[in-house]
């Protein structure tokens, strides 16, 4: 591992219109699961000026069921009003209540269908047959003692930044402050360690006039008075997330840097599910399989091994077996079965521990079960509707409702170090 050098992670808000198309998603998954806990979902969400398109494969007998109501197309009798009442409150809750995007007068459409049968088949439990996974695929969970949550700071920083704007922006205290906004964090490490803020990117949009003049004249469309009550605001924030001995007068801000941010949301850019998957795990400190999380139940192991895997390199940090844990898992739809565990410390690993003793310890933990589909929902509780939280500031390091999520857990611990003993 390098020791010495400079990182960077962004993140985006959740009201950056692929994120709202993420919490549209998972809000979907949450109801559906309300309803029954072994429903299969795959919704893809589309956000874009005054509209939002659904798209995507269901299984939930409470809801669709083309046997039961092929007169409704398969849908419940108010199942779809429910469906689109959902929708429409996650973007109230996100707070668009614009021109180009407002929550009471979008256009909303629904697509979405019953799953195919064929995945289906591969997928159930049947006779001696197991659950299979939902689909093949490579899944990562990493960890790292560079915060307290064990994750990586450069995202850690970028996602707080963003959550404290939104706060402040629901609650009143900054209220030039509109949904959609990204931040940027790069700090310089030194021996592995973080040890300076190098440069800081924030972009918010921003109620009218709080932005540099602008126009063909340079006088038009701005404030530099309310710009600067937005930066100097921005930089507060800042310095209240980042840890001061990582702030100095060398750090470079970059707050707004195109001058104005009054169009956004889906207004500005269409927004799709599933297309910040690295700011959703770990800011590019870690590899990524491709996969997408939000949008789907927790059969699909692109997320539920991406939470297991994460949960699994989390202990691993926490019991002070490793400063730094990647954990890879793989399947192949319709076995049960992982095809391969790999465990990378990336050389920091404590004394007498090596990467494969923690393969083996992984695999001989008798409460953690075997790494199939059911027994990771199973373990980690999973058939829940707990997933809209997770859609936003990202699924790793964080609590949800005053509480972790159950892939935060850290009641491995002391499983782990009796094993490596």
């Amino acid at each position: 591992m390098r020791q010495n050098y400079l990182f960077t992670s962004e993140s985006v808000s959740e009201g950056h219109p692929d994120k709202v198309a993420d919490q549209i998603s998972d809000a979907v998954v949450d109801l559906l699961l309300s309803k029954d806990p072994e429903a299969r979902i795959a919704c893809e969400t589309l956000t874009t000026t005054q509209r939002v398109v659904l798209a995507g494969e269901i299984r939930c007998k409470p809801v669709y069921d083309e046997d039961r109501w092929p007169e409704h197309g398969g849908w419940a009798p108010g199942a779809r009003d429910e469906i689109e009442e959902v929708v429409r409150s996650v973007v109230r809750d996100i707070g668009y209540e614009q021109e180009g995007f407002h929550w009471d007068e979008l256009v909303f459409e629904n697509h979405l269908h019953g799953q195919s049968a064929q995945i289906a088949q591969g997928v159930d439990s049947s006779g001696n047959k197991d659950e299979g996974a939902g689909d093949q695929g490579i899944m990562f969970g990493f960890a790292c003692d560079e915060t307290p949550d064990l994750m990586p700071a450069t995202l850690d920083y970028s996602h707080k930044i963003l959550e404290r704007l939104a706060a402040d922006r629901k609650s009143g205290a900054a209220r030039f402050l509109e949904p959609d906004a990204k931040s940027q964090v790069t700090l310089r490490f030194a021996d592995g360690k973080p040890v300076a803020a190098t440069a800081i990117v924030v972009s918010t949009q921003h109620a009218r006039d709080y932005c540099l003049p602008w126009g063909k004249d340079g006088q038009s469309g701005g404030d530099e008075q309310k710009y600067a009550e937005l930066r100097d605001y921005v930089k507060g924030v800042i310095a209240d997330i980042l840890p001061a001995e990582l702030l100095s007068d060398d750090t470079v801000y970059h707050i707004n840097p195109t001058g104005a941010f009054e169009i956004g949301g889906p207004d500005g850019d269409a927004g799709l599910t599933g297309r910040k998957i690295i700011v959703d795990t770990y800011g590019g400190a870690s590899p990524h399989g491709g996969g997408a999380f939000s949008g789907k139940d927790p059969t699909k192991v692109d997320r539920s091994a991406a939470y297991i895997t994460r949960y699994l390199a989390k202990n691993i940090v926490a019991a002070g077996l490793a400063r730094r844990c990647t954990i890879q898992l793989s399947y192949a739809i319709g076995v049960p079965e992982p095809l391969s565990l790999y465990v990378d410390t990336h050389g920091t690993c404590s004394e007498g521990v090596t990467d494969e003793a923690l393969e083996q310890a992984i695999r001989s933990i008798g409460k953690l079960g075997r790494l199939t589909p059911r027994g990771i929902r199973t373990h980690l509780g999973l058939n829940k509707p707990i997933y809209r939280p997770s859609a936003a500031y990202g699924h790793f390091g964080r609590k949800a409702q005053g509480d972790f999520f159950p892939w935060e857990r850290t009641d491995l611990v002391e499983d782990l170090k009796a094993v490596l003993a």
